[in-house]
C-alpha cells in the first residue's frame, strides 16, 4: 500500500514523539545515576588502648586543658578520615556542607552534634554496626599517635606542621579533600586541622580536675558538647592535639565536622 503525503506527516510526528519520550527517559536515568551516591562503609583503624598523660603537656594551652592527668582507654576503632560529603550524602540524601563545591572527598561540615547523631543512627541501622563519636579521651589518645607526647597530630616540630595539617596559614580559608596531608603514627589523617571534630562528651571547662582515670566519658549533664582538633580557620596554636572547646549541640559551622568510632 502506498503512503500519501498526510501519512508521511503523521508517521513523522509519531516518530518525533517516540524520540522525545525516549530522550526524556534516558535523561531521567542519567540524572538518577548522577545524583545517587554509592554507599561504602567508612574506613576504620584499630587503636590499641593504653594509658597516657592527657592535657597540656607542653604548657602552652588554656586552663581547660589542665591539669595534665593520667587517662587509660580500652582498644577501639576510629575513622581513618573525617566523614566526607559523599559518605554523608549516601546515608542522609542531602549535603549541608558550606564548602559543597570542594567535592565528595572533602569533609562534611556545617553539621551540628545532633546532626552527627542522626547520621550515626542511620549508618548503624544500615550496616548493623554500632557506630558512635569517639570520646574526648579516645580522640586525644588517637590524635597523639597512641598517647605519645605530640604537640600536633603527628609531629611536635612547627616546621613540619604544614605537612600534617590544613590550618589558617595554608588552607586558603577553605576545607580540602581528606587524606592529602601526612598521617600520624597510627595512620590517621587530618586530626589536626581541616575541620574541628565533634566528640561524644559533654563539655565542662574544669572536667580535667575531676576526670576518672579509666575510660572517662565526660560530664553527665551540661548544655555544650566538645569539639577537638582545630580547622582550616585556626591558627597553629589551635590545631594542637590538646586543644578543646565546647559548643551547643544544635549548631553547625563551616569549620566543624566529625569522625566516627566504634567499640572494639
Amino acid at each position: 500500500m502506498r503512503m500519501n503525503q498526510n501519512d508521511y506527516r503523521i508517521l513523522s510526528v509519531l516518530l518525533l514523539i517516540v524520540w522525545f519520550a525516549t530522550s526524556l527517559v534516558s535523561a531521567g536515568c542519567a540524572t538518577a545515576k548522577k545524583t545517587k551516591q554509592a554507599f561504602t562503609e567508612p574506613e576504620m583503624i584499630v587503636v590499641k588502648g593504653g594509658c597516657f598523660q592527657m592535657g597540656d603537656t607542653f604548657g602552652v594551652g588554656g586552663d581547660n586543658e589542665k591539669p595534665v592527668h593520667v587517662v587509660c582507654v580500652n582498644d577501639f576503632y576510629i575513622g581513618k578520615y573525617e566523614v566526607t560529603q559523599e559518605q554523608w550524602k549516601a546515608v542522609m540524601g542531602n549535603n549541608p556542607a558550606f564548602f559543597s563545591s570542594c567535592g565528595n572527598n572533602c569533609p562534611v561540615e556545617n553539621v551540628s552534634w545532633d546532626d552527627a547523631q542522626d547520621y550515626i543512627n542511620k549508618l548503624s541501622e544500615k550496616t548493623g554496626k554500632k557506630y558512635r563519636l569517639p570520646t574526648e579521651a579516645e580522640w586525644e589518645y588517637a590524635a597523639r599517635s597512641g598517647g605519645k607526647k605530640e604537640k600536633w597530630s603527628g609531629t611536635s616540630n612547627f616546621d613540619e606542621l604544614e605537612d600534617y595539617a590544613w590550618f589558617l596559614d595554608n588552607s586558603g580559608k577553605k576545607t580540602h579533600p581528606v587524606g592529602k596531608k601526612k598521617p600520624n603514627g597510627l595512620g590517621l589523617y587530618d586530626m589536626s586541622g581541616n575541620v574541628w571534630e565533634w566528640v561524644k562528651d559533654g563539655y565542662d571547662q574544669a572536667y580535667y580536675k575531676k576526670s576518672p582515670k579509666v575510660n572517662p566519658r565526660g560530664p553527665e549533664s551540661g548544655a555544650s558538647r566538645v569539639r577537638r582538633g582545630g580547622g582550616w580557620v585556626s591558627v597553629p596554636g589551635n590545631v594542637r592535639a590538646a586543644i578543646r572547646a565546647g559548643d551547643d549541640p544544635d549548631v553547625g559551622f563551616s569549620y566543624l565536622g566529625f569522625r566516627l568510632a566504634r567499640t572494639l
